[in-house]
């Protein structure tokens, strides 16, 4: 296949290593809804930092968040970051200062419990830091902190129950955890030994195994950045930096890849298998011809069939890294770059 004309040199390698080069952008599609920004309110005297971390309460209306104190870091700050609001708008419930360096992926179960993902680590040059990230944590629905996945401040170099910079968590219906490892595969500097990774764990925190590796090929990875089921059970997998959605079942044996939702950092499939992928980089130099915003679809067939584009424009930093969707079909966008959460209404 012949590459696009505008492709960037790093970019069109990826992407011929995965296979993608020639794939047909998806962007002239209807888009039924409504957006809003500025709905969610902050207590008097704060702003709302990068946040990538959204999903749904079991109520089905209210939303957890996980915001990043204001900053794109929660480094000495004395802010919460896990934030509940209900469907008006209004934070309910607040926890976790102190605790987190990078909130970066969410998950709620069907107990309600919240599990979130710490993805950077500690920096010499930055003391604050010291002690926290590479990990995962579960808080029960009032902050009370019920398991940890990782070791705080401690990097695992891919190869046992360690973590290193998680993207993102899920839970299976059997309890079973699962957790997408490894945030640096996309960077045109990362090396052979750069974590790239699904990492299984028992109900208990039991690590069980792992698979994926630095790569292109199908089952490796750069940058697993979302994770999701559908109804059969599969895994879905943003696999941002190759610009694709992987799918595997729970034993890591490869399915199918699926070019067309574009270059994902966040994945939600509701019961009914409809499968909502947020594209939070696409631009000239990343994905040439795609434009930023969030693409619906199904999961079971792969067809697109909306897209709402980034509503700060395609001339903005990013698009929501987060996606999530209510009881109602309303949809969340967790935006890192215009520091925001944003609501989706038909």
């Amino acid at each position: 296949m012949t590459p696009a004309p505008r492709f960037a040199p790093f970019a069109a390698m990826m992407l011929a290593a995965a296979g993608l080069v020639g794939a047909q952008p998806v962007n002239d599609l209807p888009n039924p809804y409504t957006t809003y920004q500025g709905f969610y309110t902050l207590p008097e005297g704060r702003t709302w930092g990068a946040t990538s971390a959204v999903d749904i309460d079991p109520d089905g209306t209210s939303i957890w968040v996980g915001e990043r104190c204001g900053q794109n870091s929660c480094a000495g700050s004395d802010l919460d970051p896990m934030l509940k609001f209900d469907a008006e708008g209004n934070l309910v419930t607040s926890f976790g200062a102190g605790m987190l360096l990078f909130p970066h992926g969410i998950h709620v179960d069907g107990d309600g419990n919240v599990w979130i993902t710490d993805a950077r680590g500690p920096r010499e040059d930055a003391p604050e830091t010291a002690g926290l990230g590479h990990r995962v944590i579960k808080f029960s629905p009032t902050g009370e902190v019920l398991l940890e996945l990782g070791e705080a401040g401690v990097a695992g170099d891919g190869t046992d129950h360690l973590l290193n910079e998680p993207c993102d968590v899920v839970t299976a219906p059997d309890g079973s955890i699962f957790v997408a490892d490894g945030h640096s595969g996309q960077g045109r500097n990362a090396g052979p030994d750069t974590v790239a990774r699904i990492v299984k764990y028992d109900a208990d925190g039991n690590y069980l195994m792992h698979w994926g590796g630095l790569g292109s090929e199908p089952g490796q990875f750069r940058t697993p950045h979302g994770l999701a089921f559908d109804s059969q059970g599969r895994l879905f997998v943003a696999d941002r930096g190759n610009v694709r959605i992987q799918i595997f079942d729970q034993e890591g044996n490869f399915q199918e890849e699926w070019p067309q939702f574009s270059r994902l950092s966040g994945i939600y499939i509701t019961a009914d298998d409809t499968l909502y992928g947020t594209d939070s980089e696409s631009n000239d130099g990343s994905n040439p011809g795609w434009r930023r915003g969030i693409r619906i679809g199904s999961a079971s067939t792969g067809e697109v069939t909306y897209f709402i584009p980034d509503p700060v424009g395609d001339g903005g930093t990013s698009a929501a890294e987060g996606v999530a969707v209510d009881a109602n079909g309303n949809i969340f966008g967790a935006e890192v770059g215009p520091r925001q959460l944003v609501r989706y209404t038909q």
